[in-house]
């Protein structure tokens, strides 16, 4: 979630949506984000909205965080309702940040609940919450577990001390197996988060990171290139000099050899940056993300979509906080996305995901640039002999330039 909104159309302040929404509503999968915009320490290299204790300013404090959350349950629930949408309960739930568990584990699992009370949820329902490896104990994750959280993705970026201080990480490496094993006693599934690329990381540094990750077995792990945001304390240390820059060759190096030793270890990719042990592992609630289904955010700064409206939340608490006591949406803006526009964001996600895409579903330029994308070595040719577009180890690390050459000028 990135600091900064875009620009949009007003949204209304009593959340209803257009009555297009409604068409196929049925037979889309309905989730709900809860951004928790509270860190501890601001990392270097982040650009969310997110918000130190000597950040937030009056207004706005950790302790009344749920109270203003459970509010927009509910004036999201009154909003659906009164849209004409059908009942349909949650089949995923995910709290991101932020650091969700900074919060008390309570102030989760109460959001949890009014969500549920409002829609109800699916059997089987995935629920999500990031986690710091410093900022759970195992009473934590046992209350969060039986509130009815089934996964925990933690934080470890790096298992190497000098990249964890590029990157401001406070845990320390030691920590990451220990929280791993009280999620695991708590009956939680585990996912870990790496980070390569950091100014300073070698490739053996990369290695050691990735081998000790897999050493402790998780059921999911996301591998995310370092990106260097504008107006970040990292962009100044690389423009000042003070650390080296990013390399592209160095991260297609190191996603290279992530590749290798997670499959390596058991655990399959089903998108570029996420490999999970089995299917049923894959995070679901950003799956839905990825093929268009509906979910509301909750939370300042969030980002909500139904039926093909998409609309985010003001990004200071203070301000959040203040139009959900005065019973207003939170929306800032707010866009309707033609069908042109939804179906190149169709290409541009569902192209990075092992399922890939339906040749036929391409316009004409993008069925012509299949067999040069096989000629280059981006495109699995069986696959796409039988109508499929995969792309390939090479491909993926050119995925976005792959996007480019199947979407219309």
């Amino acid at each position: 979630m990135p600091s900064v909104l875009p620009l949009g159309d007003p949204a209304p302040s009593n959340g209803l949506l257009p009555p297009q929404v409604v068409d196929g509503a049925a037979d889309r999968a309905f989730g709900l984000y809860v951004h928790i915009p509270f860190c501890a320490v601001r990392c270097g290299y982040c650009d969310f909205n997110t918000y130190t204790a000597t950040e937030l300013g009056g207004g706005a404090s950790q302790d009344a965080y749920a109270s203003t959350a459970v509010s927009e349950v509910k004036l999201a629930a009154r909003a659906l309702k009164a849209s004409g949408l059908p009942p349909r309960p949650l089949r995923t739930v995910f709290f991101g940040g932020g650091t969700p568990t900074l919060l008390p584990a309570e102030d989760l699992a109460r959001i949890l609940g009014a969500a549920i009370d409002e829609w109800g949820i699916e059997p089987g329902a995935e629920v999500t919450t990031e986690a710091n490896p410093d900022s759970v104990t195992p009473e934590s994750l046992a209350l969060l577990k039986d509130a009815g959280f089934t996964r925990v993705s933690f934080g470890m970026q790096s298992a190497v001390p000098h990249v964890l201080k590029v990157l401001d990480r406070t845990h320390t490496p030691s920590r990451v197996p220990q929280v791993v094993q009280w999620a695991r006693d708590a009956g939680l599934a585990v996912s870990l988060d790496l980070i390569y690329g950091t100014p300073g990381e070698s490739l053996d540094d990369w290695r050691y990171s990735l081998e000790t990750a897999l050493s402790y077995e998780p059921d999911h792990i996301s591998a995310y290139a370092l990106i260097v945001e504008d107006g970040t304390k990292l962009a100044a240390q690389i423009r000042r000099g003070d650390v080296p820059g990013i390399d592209d060759d160095d991260h297609a190096a190191k996603y290279e050899l992530a590749d290798q030793l997670i499959s390596a270890a058991g655990l399959d990719w089903y998108e570029v940056s996420n490999w999970a042990r089995t299917p049923e592992q894959a995070c679901r609630h950003n799956l839905a993300y990825w093929r268009g289904d509906d979910w509301w955010g909750i939370g300042p700064g969030a980002h909500s979509h139904v039926g093909g409206v998409r609309w985010w939340n003001v990004k200071h608490p203070t301000a959040y906080a203040g139009r959900l006591a005065q019973a207003v949406s939170p929306a800032a803006g707010r866009e309707t996305l033609d069908a042109e526009t939804r179906n190149v964001e169709r290409i541009m996600l569902e192209a990075r995901l092992v399922s890939g895409l339906g040749i036929e579903s391409l316009g004409e330029q993008g069925r012509h640039a299949v067999a040069g994308l096989i000629a280059d070595g981006l495109v699995d040719a069986p696959a796409a002999f039988h109508g499929r577009l995969h792309l390939t180890l090479k491909g993926r690390l050119l995925a976005d330039a792959v996007v480019r050459r199947i979407l219309p000028d």
